[in-house]
């Protein structure tokens, strides 16, 4: 495959300046769970945010803490429903002060699902972590057995308590879309689906793990705590692209844009000089990995929708409008 190379990873670290610092996710309480599964996770307490939203507190023994995730639901009872999981970028709420996932601050989403029979399940943390599970705690970002907890702990206690139909599609964007496209690759027989929005599902070169490593350390992580030295095995493991065969038999929606600026893309507008200089590279990178999970997939003759913009940046109104344009696709795959 071809290589990204050094110019592409100096972009990388252009576009993750925005990143800054580490934010640290608050300390949770644990008082007594009401609901728990069969691995010893329970709901502790599910806080209704409006009809169509509600906060549902977890006590994971996988995370070793007290985890978030927020869930858009009907707002009246509508029978069994199936489940789409939807994972952050590199940020994962830290610009709300962890309260909610960057997806409902940044977009329209809540309104969009409301009157969808689906619950969509939206972790709320996780910054810098790729949901994956590290092999060591991080000193900056802590405990991060996110596979666990996800594909294991938390889609018993979903079906529980939001009517679930044991149907789940798992999607993300940018880092989450990684993540994603990582936990369907090991956990075929949980998810129908998958749903990439700007993501790298290639990361079979040295130059696409370094800009892993790079995104881990814009939050002040070391991703060798995460997936080991380059030369561990742990890499080839986390790579879809690799493990692409997996994918066999599912529905599939992959998309990008081209970095270049496009109709969200004022420089003129508070803030838009930033997103044009940081967020054209770091899509355009987007944009060469989606074209190479595109080709190894036309290797293994596994069908996928793929959705390329002509313009557009790594930025939230892109990745509303790509949500909105995946709804077919992830329908299908929730069976509805």
């Amino acid at each position: 495959m071809r290589r990204f190379g050094f110019v592409g990873i100096v972009l990388v670290v252009l576009a993750l300046v925005v990143g800054g610092v580490a934010y640290a996710e608050p300390a949770p309480e644990n008082p007594p769970g009401d609901l728990t599964g069969q691995t010893g996770a329970h709901i502790n307490r599910i806080e209704q945010l409006s009809p169509t939203r509600s906060a549902v507190f977890v006590d994971s023994p996988a995370m070793r803490r007290e985890v978030q995730v927020q869930v858009l639901h009907p707002a009246s009872s509508a029978g069994s429903r199936p489940s789409f999981y939807l994972l952050d970028g590199v940020s994962a709420g830290s610009e709300s002060g962890y309260s909610e996932s960057t997806w409902t601050q940044k977009t329209d989403i809540e309104a969009f699902f409301a009157d969808k029979n689906v619950n969509v399940v939206l972790p709320v943390g996780g910054t810098g972590s790729f949901y994956t599970n590290w092999k060591n705690d991080d000193p900056n970002l802590g405990v991060n057995k996110w596979e666990s907890f996800l594909a294991e702990e938390l889609p018993a206690l979903i079906d529980s308590a939001f009517s679930g139909n044991g149907t789940n599609v798992v999607g993300g964007v940018s880092m989450g879309a990684l993540g994603a496209a990582n936990l369907i690759t090991h956990h075929p027989k949980l998810y129908t689906g998958l749903a990439s929005y700007s993501g790298c599902l290639d990361n079979s070169e040295s130059s696409s793990q370094d800009s892993v490593r790079l995104t881990v350390a814009s939050k002040a992580g070391d991703a060798t705590n995460m997936w080991g030295p380059s030369s561990d095995p742990d890499w080839q493991k986390h790579d879809p692209s690799t493990n692409a065969e997996t994918l066999r038999g599912k529905t599939i929606y992959v998309s990008s844009g081209t970095g270049a600026p496009g109709e969200y893309d004022n420089i003129f507008t508070p803030g838009g000089l930033q997103t044009a200089i940081e967020g054209g590279p770091l899509e355009a990178l987007a944009n060469t990995c989606t074209q190479l999970f595109e080709a190894r997939l036309g290797e293994l003759s596994i069908p996928a929708v793929f959705a390329y913009r002509n313009v557009g940046t790594h930025s939230w109104p892109y990745w509303q409008d790509a949500l909105h344009d995946s709804w077919p696709t992830v329908k299908t795959a929730l069976g509805m």
